[in-house]
């Protein structure tokens, strides 16, 4: 009956029959319950080991189980924890699926510069205006989806600006449109506007504390990325490869599913901690500056190191690298390398 909470049929007897006649040692027990003493002592060293049953300390005075209630909650918060670390571990391999899709097709996309003509599948791109000028050609050829991933964070008003005309001409047409931004937008209000009336358009948007890679995918048949992940204007590639654009969509599907719909408040977790908390943890573990982090979260380097102070606080640690322990004994983090 217990068993989904950890607690076998045979240990659940066990504990069953010591609520009832707390006083019987192992030779009554065994007798009551018709166990060899052997398999009924398994049974207390399992009890004992999720602190439900104790000796009574007293000779001769049986053993002291831990009352129900107690117990209850004790077997729910162990499930809990486990269930907190099942999900933590998930999260970190898929974060490293995603990572690894994601270093493939920059990899693909910075590649292609140094190749002296143009293989099949990968077409390059010069300069801002080049790279403008074939993002207008994608956007007049599309027919039925965009799918976009707006890493930096805040953006210019300029740029804001630009956008709206061809976002509009796209929805227009009924043109499908999904954007992935940061969650470091909702603190930007320009950004914020802008993304509110993308939203209002029938544009469909989602914040998420870190992306891997800008990338716009069309219709899923050709994907724009920058050779420079430091400048998007400096180059650009457009590749059409259909496993590469398979890859480049799975990623896109991936973290599409678990961002944040606007509108919805950015939420804390059991731990207190909110997704942009989790995440600075984990690029913390990685060693990563205050100024690699705030380029990453799309925040100020000030901003970063307020997160990671807040961090530090919440896990009673006097060091970046006492709290990466502790976040790892508290089940915050992993315990397997991300």
């Amino acid at each position: 009956m217990l068993e989904l909470l950890g607690l076998d049929n045979e240990a659940e007897r066990v504990y069953r029959a010591l609520l009832a006649h707390p006083k019987d040692g192992v030779g009554e027990l065994a007798h009551r319950l018709a166990l060899d003493e052997t398999a009924l002592r398994n049974c207390l060293d399992r009890l004992s080991a999720l602190a439900l049953v104790r000796p009574s300390g007293q000779k001769d005075a049986g053993f002291r189980p831990l009352n129900p209630e107690d117990a209850m909650e004790l077997l729910l918060a162990r499930q809990q924890a486990e269930l907190a670390r099942q999900q933590a571990e998930l999260a970190a391999h898929q974060q490293r699926v995603a990572a690894s899709r994601a270093a493939a097709a920059q990899l693909i996309a910075e590649c292609s510069a140094l190749r002296p003509y143009s293989a099949a599948g990968v077409e390059s791109l010069h300069g801002p205006e080049e790279i403008r000028d074939r993002l207008a050609r994608m956007a007049a050829d599309t027919r039925h989806e965009m799918m976009t991933f707006a890493p930096g964070g805040a953006h210019t008003a300029s740029d804001l600006e630009a956008s709206r005309r061809p976002n509009v001409e796209l929805l227009d047409r009924g043109i499908a449109m999904r954007t992935v931004y940061l969650d470091s937008v909702r603190n930007h209000q320009p950004t914020r506007d802008h993304v509110d009336w993308l939203h209002q358009r029938g544009g469909q948007v989602r914040t998420t504390p870190t992306l891997p890679i800008r990338m716009i995918i069309s219709d899923r048949r050709e994907a724009v990325l920058p050779l420079d992940t430091d400048d998007a204007h400096a180059g650009a590639v457009v590749l059409s490869y259909k496993g590469t654009i398979a890859a480049l969509c799975a990623l896109f599907e991936s973290i599409w599913q678990a961002a944040t719909p606007l509108g919805t408040v950015a939420e804390r977790d059991m731990d207190g901690l909110t997704r942009q908390h989790r995440e600075t943890l984990h690029l913390l573990l990685q060693g990563l500056t205050d100024e690699a982090i705030a380029k990453r979260l799309g925040v100020s380097p000030r901003t970063a190191r307020r997160i990671a102070a807040e961090l530090i606080d919440a896990l009673g640690a006097r060091s970046r690298f006492q709290a990466g322990a502790h976040a790892v004994q508290n089940g915050w983090l992993p315990t397997t390398r991300s």
